[in-house]
């Protein structure tokens, strides 16, 4: 297995090599018209080129891009390569500065920088298509036991079905107190059936839940450690997750530390300006469409064009919600007799088939064409391109204790609870997400979420 790692790391090292070299190429020719011609010239370009190749080359190492993490997505692999060629082409900007090489073309740079991104992204792509193909005809997959049946378990199962690209098969699970099949997988027996279902379904790694196993957690891990067999624990802390942990002893004792947010501080500001420059553009740019749906919504369903509701926004602030109407004009007196009827577990209210949507608004909530009025939302303060949605008052007056950090920040057009499932996500999972991404902020986390809301849009998966 250690010697399979080093070939793929050695061939992802000369493809690399290979395209890199290609980009320096191609910017250098496409430009040797406005390039002195002379041998001098070549030579520097050449020097400056190698230096600029091995230091991207030990950037991208360190970024841990010569391997295919199965934990990450196309997305986030894109970003990696991006601040990998933009660190080394900040490096080798300071290296042609530092010497004052005025004779390096700006062009000649700037292509180069493009070309690098584009040919390390692409081929990477291309590697993670055909990985993921051999993932799904049952290649390099490995076989999971998870011991302990538990709401813990049964996200870590749905997790597991949403990205069958992970290649885990879970044969599977183990519970001293239930039989029969969990989370549509067979309880294969309790804890004393461990090394018995180790052998017989060649398994690879075996999941612990704490929540489930209690005080037997530490007995369970040692069995598994005697089977040679890799075993990671599942704590019931989903909600709490936060970027800042850490893993430390006290003297034999190993203790996960939760460290407490800082102010957002820079990241919040520099939101602040992104939303506003980008909504203030998209409302430019999608008026034509704003005053396309406006016609559509009177012509076909003769009611007010746009919607407007009290929210609760950051910190618990009460603002106006904007939205196309898509429902009929007396929809919010008609909520209390449909409210028995709610489809969706928790403190919020809805239906699949709701009565009250227009033929238009079901189109509208559809592709969520209904919620661009938000963007003045967005450019006014009340909510940002990205976080968790913002629920009615009443609605989110009812929400527990435990769910209220989801309104230390602004809410969002669009959010990870969005992308995971729209309204078909449990309440439950739906403030977990939340509170996750209200303790992870980051603009990369930010940038992933709106390029992930794209798909999500199109294929219109729980959205009514």
């Amino acid at each position: 297995m250690l010697r399979t790692g080093k070939f793929v790391h050695f061939i992802y090292l000369i493809v690399d090599l290979f395209l890199i070299s290609i980009s320096f190429i191609f910017s250098f020719h496409i430009n040797q018209s406005i390039i002195p011609s002379n041998s001098a010239t070549g030579q520097l370009y050449f020097s400056l080129f190698v230096i600029w190749g091995i230091s991207l080359i030990y950037i991208l190492n360190r970024f841990s891009l010569y391997k295919t993490s199965r934990n990450i997505g196309l997305i986030s692999e894109f970003l990696a390569v991006g601040r990998a060629v933009c660190y080394a082409s900040i490096l080798a900007a300071l290296f042609i500065f530092i010497l004052k090489i005025h004779i390096f073309s700006r062009a000649v740079f700037l292509e180069s920088v493009v070309f690098l991104f584009f040919f390390l992204s692409f081929w990477r792509f291309i590697k993670r298509l055909f990985v993921r193909s051999l993932i799904a005809k049952g290649y390099f997959n490995y076989n999971l036991l998870v011991v302990g049946a538990d709401k813990e378990t049964e996200l870590l199962f749905q997790e597991i079905a949403d990205n069958p690209f992970l290649g885990v098969n879970v044969v599977g699970v183990l519970d001293d107190k239930k039989t029969g099949v969990f989370a549509g997988f067979k309880i294969l027996g309790g804890t004393d059936k461990l090394e018995y279902a180790v052998k017989k379904y060649f398994v690879d790694d075996i999941f612990v839940s704490k929540y489930s196993c209690g005080t037997h957690v530490h007995e369970l891990i040692d069995r598994c450690i005697r089977l040679d067999k890799t075993v990671r624990l599942l704590v019931d802390d989903f909600g709490l997750s936060s970027k800042k942990l850490e893993l430390s002893y006290l003297g034999p004792f190993p203790l996960i530390s939760y460290l407490s947010k800082t102010s957002l501080g820079l990241y919040g500001g520099v939101k602040r300006i992104i939303d506003i420059v980008i909504s203030g553009l998209l409302l430019i740019l999608l008026l034509p469409v704003f005053i396309i749906i406006a016609v559509l919504i009177k012509i076909i369903s003769g009611g007010t064009v746009f919607y407007v509701s009290k929210r609760s926004g950051k910190k618990g602030k009460v603002f106006n919600c904007y939205k196309f109407c898509s429902m009929v004009d007396n929809a919010d007196s008609l909520k209390p007799v449909l409210k028995p009827k709610s489809e969706v577990d928790g403190p919020i209210f809805k239906i699949k088939n709701d009565p009250r949507v227009t033929s238009i608004g079901k189109f509208l909530r559809k592709y969520s064409l209904d919620e661009l009025p938000q963007l003045f939302n967005v450019f006014r303060g009340d909510m940002s391109l990205v976080g968790p949605r913002p629920f009615p008052v009443e609605e989110s007056d009812k929400i527990e204790y435990r769910h209220i950090p989801r309104l230390n920040i602004r809410p969002g057009i669009t959010g990870l609870a969005q992308i995971k499932g729209r309204s078909d996500l449990k309440f439950n999972n739906w403030m977990r997400w939340d509170i996750w991404y209200a303790n992870n902020l980051s603009f990369g986390l930010d940038m992933k979420i709106l390029l992930w809301t794209i798909p999500a849009v199109i294929r219109a998966n729980g959205a009514y």
